[in-house]
């Protein structure tokens, strides 16, 4: 399994919105990191669902170990 962290500006229908939002997630797939990200985004700036948020800096990818 895999850390996946943002930290970088957020843009929404192509106007930015906050320079910086950092945020992370834990997932099997960068892709789904991603729409994690994205969503935890939404919910923190009060956007709906639907809103077109881009994030146009790198997502980092740190490998963890399961302890379980």
């Amino acid at each position: 399994m895999y850390k996946y962290i943002y930290d970088g500006p957020v843009m929404v229908f192509n106007q930015l919105v906050t320079d910086r939002w950092v945020g992370e997630t834990l997932a099997v797939t960068k892709r789904k990191a991603r729409s994690n990200l994205m969503y935890q985004c939404k919910q923190a700036l009060g956007l709906s669902g639907s809103a077109a948020v881009i994030m146009p800096g790198t997502i980092r990818e740190e490998r963890i170990k399961y302890v379980g």
